[in-house]
């Protein structure tokens, strides 16, 4: 068979990997604590077994191990996030820590000798603790903060590092963090938090690609975006009218909350403003509990990004659910309930639903104007204990290769990176390390947390070699 025929890869569609900030040494070398720290600290089984990050997969001290896993793999690009309290424990360039810009220029340096592209992201949902002992994100003071935060990254690896996020799943972490209380501060504000969170993520976000335009990309040369999760959500019964407009309203909220201000017009989708002024009136609050944006907000938040981040893992079914008790609450505004297909394979959250990426990035396409695609994340779990021969991990890569190759080929979505979640076993948020992600088996039992190679990181080795997997149409 002609490979030329076949191949999902077209030339210049990267491959890469991710590294985030749970890299263990919490506390080493002058390191701040971060709100992650506090929370697993606290205990209370909000994590897996009240597991924490404290060494995590180790690659604070091991980073020769993972760039061995990294030239191991060929890598061509390699996605890593600062720990911002690591640079700045306080949160501010009042106090600057040296050996944590020592131990990120390390990184880069040897990716860049290793002819390996670094794409940095600068905020993976660990917020300096005294940045949140002052509000959070649920006050606009942070903006400023973490626009200092950038323009101290851009100023410090922008000569070598050309490819940034700025802000990871920024709609993850509102909705996380600040509604429903799962992540930390482990606070809920239901139906309140999460907007207030989003609105200034958003202009937080923007601020900082502004800071970069101005001040750095003449000489730099980079690019800057944020990145969004998205699980492609489909009507549960596709006949059903009202499931149909259920479906594009959970999208909406889901992903366009936060793209549209930043792709195309500065605001929020009318829908959203919409059904949530309307349950805020029903409610008895005076006016919506959605913030708005000012008309000089608008003009700075639009066209804040110079490629379409996006984190794909799975896909949901969506069904229309009236909000008859008037119940405080994101899904409550849009009034869904969302669930799988019974037939649908699974891992923890995770089902393999292959075609709703492909399904998701003609969305984008269409959404936003045939944006340059970077998908930052996408991967499949194993429960602990984990083969090594992960078969069932590798057919799900697989199929959405295949469906890569189709988004790519018959669709013409302009994808160019593609990053999989994640090089190593690490720490999984509230699922501590029940779940597995890596490509490469880390023993958490053992205190040199020895690499080994998944069957999926030999494959996945052998697609990036021959810049292609064999796919039928």
């Amino acid at each position: 068979m002609n490979r030329r025929n076949t191949v999902i890869w077209c030339a210049a569609t990267c491959n890469c990997f991710i590294f985030f900030f749970f890299s263990g040494g919490w506390d080493a070398d002058g390191k701040g604590p971060c709100v992650w720290d506090i929370f697993t600290h606290q205990g209370g089984e909000r994590v897996f077994k009240n597991q924490t990050g404290d060494v995590a997969c180790g690659s604070y001290t091991l980073w020769e191990e993972d760039l061995k896993c990294i030239k191991q793999l060929g890598l061509t690009h390699y996605r890593f996030s600062l720990s911002w309290s690591r640079l700045l424990p306080d949160g501010t360039t009042g106090f600057i820590n040296q050996k944590g810009i020592d131990y990120y220029n390390k990184i880069i340096d040897d990716l860049l000798k290793n002819g390996v592209t670094p794409i940095v992201t600068l905020y993976h949902f660990d917020l300096p603790q005294a940045l949140e002992d002052q509000g959070g994100w649920l006050s606009e003071a942070i903006i400023e903060s973490f626009d200092k935060y950038a323009q101290f990254c851009f100023s410090t690896f922008g000569d070598r590092v050309k490819q940034w996020i700025t802000i990871n799943e920024a709609n993850v972490l509102s909705v996380m963090s600040y509604d429903l209380g799962m992540f930390p501060p482990g606070i809920p504000h239901f139906g309140t938090g999460g907007y207030q969170a989003a609105y200034n993520l958003i202009k937080a976000h923007a601020r900082s690609w502004h800071s970069y335009d101005s001040l750095f990309r003449k000489e730099q040369k980079g690019m800057v975006s944020l990145s969004l999760f998205a699980v492609w959500l489909e009507p549960a019964d596709p006949n059903s009218v009202s499931d149909q407009e259920a479906a594009k309203r959970a999208i909406t909220f889901h992903l366009d909350l936060f793209a549209k201000p930043i792709f195309i017009d500065g605001d929020y989708p009318e829908v959203v403003k919409s059904q949530i002024a309307s349950m805020s009136q029903k409610q008895g609050y005076p006016s919506s509990r959605l913030p708005e944006f000012t008309e000089e907000e608008k003009k700075m938040i639009k066209g804040t990004a110079d490629f379409f981040a996006v984190q794909y893992y799975t896909t949901r079914l969506i069904k229309y659910q009236e909000n008859k008790k008037g119940e405080l609450g994101i899904l409550q505004d849009v009034e869904i309930e969302f669930f799988p297909d019974p037939s649908w394979k699974n891992v923890d959250w995770i089902y393999v639903v292959p075609w709703g990426v492909r399904k998701l990035l003609k969305y984008i396409k269409d959404t936003y104007n045939n944006p340059v695609i970077y998908i930052t994340e996408n991967g499949f779990p194993q429960s602990d204990p984990a083969p090594l021969d992960d078969t069932q991990r590798w057919e799900y890569f697989r199929q959405t290769f295949q469906e890569l190759f189709k988004a790519i080929q018959l669709d013409k979505v302009n994808l160019q990176v593609y990053c999989a979640w994640s090089l190593l076993d690490n720490f999984e948020w509230n699922q501590g390390y029940s779940s597995r992600f890596g490509l490469f088996h880390v023993d958490f039992e053992d205190p040199a947390r020895p690499r080994v190679p998944y069957t999926s990181a030999k494959e996945y080795a052998k697609i990036i070699r021959n810049n292609g997997l064999e796919a039928h149409l």
